[in-house]
């Protein structure tokens, strides 16, 4: 699960990490978050990555992969 937490920005700086997010492919969420992993890796912080929640299809639901059904 995610911790939700309010954050205040620059609208400037908002809006250079719009731009990066937005030429990346991510949401502004995101793109905070790989900065920030970033960031913190280059200063020798490790950080474990946290199991999320497993998205799409459940294992052994529908046509066993066959998709010639």
């Amino acid at each position: 699960m995610k911790k939700p937490f309010a954050l205040r920005l620059d609208p400037a700086l908002f809006d250079a990490v719009q731009r990066s997010a937005d030429a990346d492919l991510r949401s502004v969420n995101a793109e905070i978050e790989v900065l920030l992993r970033e960031a913190l890796a280059r200063r020798g912080v490790k950080v474990a990555v946290s199991k999320g929640a497993k998205r799409g299809r459940p294992a052994g639901s529908g046509n066993g992969g066959n998709d010639d059904a």
